[in-house]
């Protein structure tokens, strides 16, 4: 059984999130440009052992798929087709980045620091890797 990764896709730059080999704990890995995430992945799978991708599903309030939406589904059709052997699945992302940004108020993060987008990024991928994680319990 191996890691499960989540990504928050974004248009400009992807948070990345991995579980341990375990899956027990999720943790923020990085931030890549999303230009160059496939190629990221590629590396990444070559290196750790990863049977599961949670892509966060980025849904408005009334449940219908976001303006993102149109990007990401393309992405999971690339990545089904390059990694038979990994389940590639959808989660719920929405308020992620709200909640990402209250962890690093509450983690007492200095109003500067907040300003990083890759960090806002990257907590949001483990919050959908930790919401992934304790669904699938």
């Amino acid at each position: 059984m191996g890691r499960i990764l989540a990504i928050d896709y974004g248009v400009r730059r992807t948070g990345i999130a991995v579980s341990d080999p375990l899956r027990l704990i999720a943790g923020g890995l990085t931030t890549v440009e999303t230009r160059e995430l496939e190629r990221w992945l590629a590396d990444y799978f070559r290196r750790e052992e990863v049977s599961t991708i949670v892509l966060g599903k980025p849904l408005q309030m009334n449940g219908t798929p976001s303006e993102t939406w149109r990007f990401i589904e393309p992405l999971a059709r690339r990545l089904r087709a390059a990694y038979p052997d990994k389940e590639v699945t959808f989660y719920d992302e929405r308020f992620t980045s709200v909640l990402a940004h209250r962890a690093m108020i509450d983690g007492g993060m200095k109003r500067q620091a907040r300003r990083d987008k890759a960090t806002v990024d990257r907590i949001a991928a483990t919050l959908i890797l930790e919401d992934y994680m304790q669904y699938r319990t």
